[in-house]
């Protein structure tokens, strides 16, 4: 009975819980005790049917345990970032500006990490963020890289990445982590975990707890991103924000003003006191702009912790009880420039009658129908900062067992928690400024008093926003100063349950079915601080960038699946094995209503070492609450304006719903619409339902071809090389300001013009980026996985690595309903709009051991690419913004040794990351938000150095 109860339990933990993939990852074939492998079926990702072999149709990458420990890398988003199928824009830590949460999200094939489904064991999590998963509870990364929501439902449209955790673990096992980079000695990271297991005859338990930290590091200590650096006319500028300190105040046409000082904007004289007109000299960028980049960051701080809990209980010979529990907390921030002001966007007047305003015009939008524009930057509030607080929770409880002699169940209750918290600094309550930039005096007591003479404002005290040094100035802006707090709740619960195993022999084999059901209800409720709750436009008592809108909504799917597995052909000539797997999924969503997607998927092993394989499967992605839901919120999107010098005297106007009456531009200047004050605008983000679009779930196709090759003449060898394609119909995305005004510009008619909102002289007041079903995406390219372990000799064990990644195609067609819209074409380039599209990137690793020694390189390559930025701004009238330029391929190295100190049951390790210390590309201000480059895709921390202790008991 002790056997039996034993081989029960592994075979499950086998079944559900582990297995090898050969060929497509770093990980080999471990020793299994010889009676357990009678029951050795393994349930791929991409597949719920379990299986003896290992290689199936489905394309899986694994990092297996050793791999991840090797890379030193102490989250699981460092190391999966670094997978060759990702691309696109994916979120991590060195985002800074549009980031600041610590998070770090998958986005395979560059389709966004809304269509890469994360699972751990099998089943969904709430929080896409990586790094909330502990790293120590993992076994292996499985990475399917085709779409999968046959068996998996929604999102799983670019792939999956299913983290499977450790079981049977007995011991206590704990680490220490330092790291830092050696020549600037800053980025300090420390880390540690402790882990415990206990194994009976009935079942186990698995505590464990990670801590790391890691601090933040200045733009301004490296020189690719100290300086705020852009392109134009194909000429390298380092040219700051005119958004200054000393303020920038443009004169309008006609105005006196304009003549005396012999231009249209002046500046403050460094040191003045701004009272007089002498005091001001005309505005020049070279001297005057603001350098935002010195204080922005390369690299956020963060603190993370994450404790779990994994147990299993076997209740009698046939039936398993299991419990997955994991919390984290992560504490993270990011730090921007000082808040810049436009007197104009921010909605802000500036009176003419203000004691402090030597140039008797009003600023912003007066009641007079005047416009003119003062810009400055609140720099005496020091950064924009926000400080988020973040957990997570996820709780899994179940049933597993067998029926039979071939049927495995489980059935589980999945229930995810995520609440963040964030606390923004360094914003202005405008609405208490209005009495203080109005109309004020000196009164007979020789105090400036806010009103009019006889008239005074009680309590008020006038703000000299003409000189923001001003003790006074400071005095009163830091009382104005704006502290808005946000809030998000999100909540999960699903009841699943599933069956395989065979359903009769067939001369080929067994036939194998797998089907199941499940029920998932999402809820979120959002809430935001009074003073940032924003209008239809976007706005709100403070800066626009920081409003937002409470967001409330729940929907809930169920769900049914079934697959079949046929083996058609076995042990026959030029047919060792050939198989047909269907399945097919239905899902019926309380928001929109239900669908149904399936795949086919074949199998052929002509001979014993070769696979050929094949899947074509449906995918889809349902709206999220936020997809949804989301009101209004303010953005800064960069935005390069092909209406600059529109509507110049004599000049065609065949864009007037892009550029002219249409948005709301009635009273453009005879010279065209001007040069934008700054290279970002004023969005305003919404979900669907605020803007009236009516949103509906994105579908389409996933195709892959390939092959897996062991050749027997070459021991320890194995190449996969495998095409891959998708399609995608109605894709649900944001409209962000480019593409709006990009497809508005092209195709006057385009619902997107609607979305334009112009001020009466032709400059971008707001754009509406909500989001919609925007068109039709293409995409395709190959994969391909090498790995190679010679024979073990007396000069130590070799194992050698190679994956890459080959983009051939990324096209996407915002309006295929029309053929005047261009059609993005992103492969190989570099797209503001979408992130990096290298045509190829590349992993390669050499491993190497000898007794109690061991050392491994690893290498990341991301081929050159293009930035084209025609469809960003470029036109006849504006041709300093058209350029074309060729980046040249980036490769950077790191090395690791490790060596066992079996004496002491401990394993001293040392790694140099970035080895050589490249650096990363230099994209320029124009296409990038952070540090002059894409900090997606390239290391910006430079050479990193970090050690690592390990104790076993």
């Amino acid at each position: 009975m002790k056997h039996k109860t034993n081989k029960l339990r592994e075979a499950i933990g086998l079944a559900l819980a582990a297995g090898v993939i050969g060929v497509a990852g770093n990980a080999f074939a471990q020793d299994t005790n010889s009676e357990v492998r009678s029951l050795d079926t393994v349930q791929v990702t991409g597949s719920r049917v379990a299986r003896v072999e290992t290689e199936t149709a489905s394309p899986v990458v694994v990092i297996d345990r050793a791999a991840i420990e090797q890379t030193g890398k102490l989250t699981l988003g460092d190391l999966i970032q670094e997978m060759p199928a990702m691309s696109g824009a994916p979120t991590n830590p060195q985002v800074n500006n549009g980031g600041g949460d610590g998070s770090s999200t998958i986005d395979l094939r560059g389709l966004g990490s809304d269509r890469t489904l994360l699972l751990v064991n099998g089943r969904r999590v709430l929080n896409n963020d990586v790094n909330s998963i502990p790293a120590t509870a993992v076994q292996r990364i499985e990475i399917l890289t085709s779409g999968a929501s046959a068996v998996y439902g929604s999102d799983a449209v670019a792939g999956v990445v299913n983290f499977i955790l450790r079981r049977d673990f007995e011991g206590l096992t704990g680490s220490v982590d330092v790291g830092m980079t050696p020549s600037k000695q800053d980025g300090q990271r420390t880390g540690g975990s402790l882990t415990f297991g206990q194994a009976g005859d009935r079942g186990n338990i698995m505590v464990g707890l990670n801590y790391n930290q890691f601090d933040g590091i200045s733009s301004a200590d490296r020189d690719y991103s100290k300086d705020a650096t852009y392109l134009y006319s194909g000429a390298v500028t380092i040219l700051g924000s005119s958004r200054n300190p000393n303020g920038r105040i443009y004169f309008p046409e006609g105005s006196p003003l304009r003549d005396q000082y012999g231009c249209s904007s002046v500046s403050l004289t460094p040191g003045a006191s701004g009272a007089s007109q002498s005091d001001y000299r005309c505005y020049n960028g070279a001297t005057d702009s603001y350098n935002y980049q010195a204080a922005n960051l390369i690299m956020t701080p963060q603190e993370r912790t994450n404790a779990f809990f994994l147990a299993n209980y076997q209740i009698n010979d046939r039936l398993n009880a299991f419990a997955e529990v994991y919390h984290n907390k992560t504490s993270s921030n990011f730090a921007i420039a000082a808040l810049p002001f436009d007197s104009t966007s921010d909605g802000v007047v500036i009176s003419a009658d203000n004691y402090y305003n030597p140039f008797g015009q009003n600023f912003g939008p007066a009641a007079d129908g005047s416009s003119n524009l003062f810009l400055t930057r609140w720099t005496s509030l020091g950064q924009r900062r926000s400080y988020y607080d973040t957990t997570t929770s996820q709780v899994v409880v179940g049933l597993e067992g067998f029926v039979g002699d071939t049927w495995k169940w489980d059935a589980a209750y999945n229930y995810g928690h995520y609440y963040s918290e964030n606390t923004s600094y360094g914003y202005v309550d405008y609405n208490s400024l209005a009495d203080a930039l109005g109309p004020s005096f000196m009164d007979t007591d020789g105090v400036v008093k806010c009103g009019t003479a006889g008239n005074v404002i009680a309590g008020c005290t006038p703000l000299n926003i003409f000189n923001i040094f001003d003790p006074q100035s400071i005095e009163i802006m830091g009382a104005a100063e704006a502290r808005p707090v946000y809030s998000t709740m999100r909540q999960s619960r699903s009841f699943e349950a599933n069956a395989s195993g065979e359903l009769f022999s067939l001369p080929a084999g067994a036939v194998q079915a797998a089907f199941g059901a499940s029920w998932r209800e999402e809820y979120q409720n959002s809430k935001v601080d009074y003073i940032a709750i924003a209008d239809e436009s976007g706005r709100c008592m403070i800066s626009q960038e920081a409003c937002g809108s409470p967001v409330g909504g729940k929907y809930d799917v169920t769900e049914l699946y079934g697959e079949l597995y046929v083996p058609l052909l076995a042990d026959v000539p030029f047919a060792q094995l050939l198989s047909l797997t269907v399945g097919s999924r239905y899902s019926d969503y309380s928001t929109f209503g239900d669908t149904t997607n399936s795949k086919l998927q074949l199998e052929w092993r002509p001979i014993d070492n070769l696979l050929l394989r094949g899947t074509v499967a449906e995918v889809f992605r349902a709206p999220t609450i936020g997809n949804l839901y989301d009101g209004p919120q303010g953005d800064a999107p960069q935005l390069d304006d092909p209406c600059r010098g529109y509507g110049a005297a004599g000049a065609p106007r065949d864009h007037e719903n892009a550029c002219g009456a249409g948005a709301g531009a009635t009273n453009i200047p005879t010279t065209g619409i001007g040069p934008a004050p700054t290279a970002q605008s004023n969005g305003v983000w919404s979900g669907s339902v605020a803007a009236g679009f009516d949103l509906q779930p994105e579908s389409g196709k996933s195709f892959s071809y390939g092959f897996v090759y062991d050749p027997e003449f070459v021991p320890g060898l194995s190449v996969s090389v495998d095409y891959w394609r998708l399609y995608l119909n109605d894709t649900i995305t944001r409209a962000d300001a480019q593409i709006v005004v990009n497809t508005c510009y092209a195709d006057d008619s385009h619902p997107f013009c609607e979305f334009i909102n112009r001020s009466q002289d032709g400059q971008v007041d707001f754009i509406r980026e909500p989001i919609v079903n925007l068109g039709r995406l293409d995409t395709k390219g190959w994969d391909m996985a090498v790995r190679y372990r010679l024979p073990d000799t007396a000069w130590g064990n070799w194992v050698f690595g190679l994956d890459a990644t080959y983009i051939s195609q990324y096209d996407n067609d915002v309006n295929p309903l029309s053929e005047d819209d261009a059609i993005a074409e992103v492969a190989g380039t570099y797209n503001s709009s979408y992130g990096m599209f290298a045509r190829t990137r590349g992993r390669a690793f050499v491993n190497w051991n000898k007794g109690d020694l061991s050392l491994n390189w690893r290498a990341r390559y991301v081929s050159g690419f293009d930035i084209d930025n025609v469809d960003a701004g470029c036109s006849d009238v504006t041709p300093e913004f058209c350029y074309s330029r060729r980046f040249d391929d980036y490769l950077i190295h790191s090395f690791s040794a490790g060596y066992a100190l079996p004496w002491f049951n401990s394993k001293i390790e040392l790694g140099l990351d970035n080895a050589f210390d490249k650096q990363p590309q230099i994209l320029f201000q124009n296409n990038v938000l952070n540090a002059n480059t894409d900090v997606q895709t390239y290391d910006t921390v430079g050479r990193y150095l970090w050690a690592r202790y390990t104790f076993n008991f």
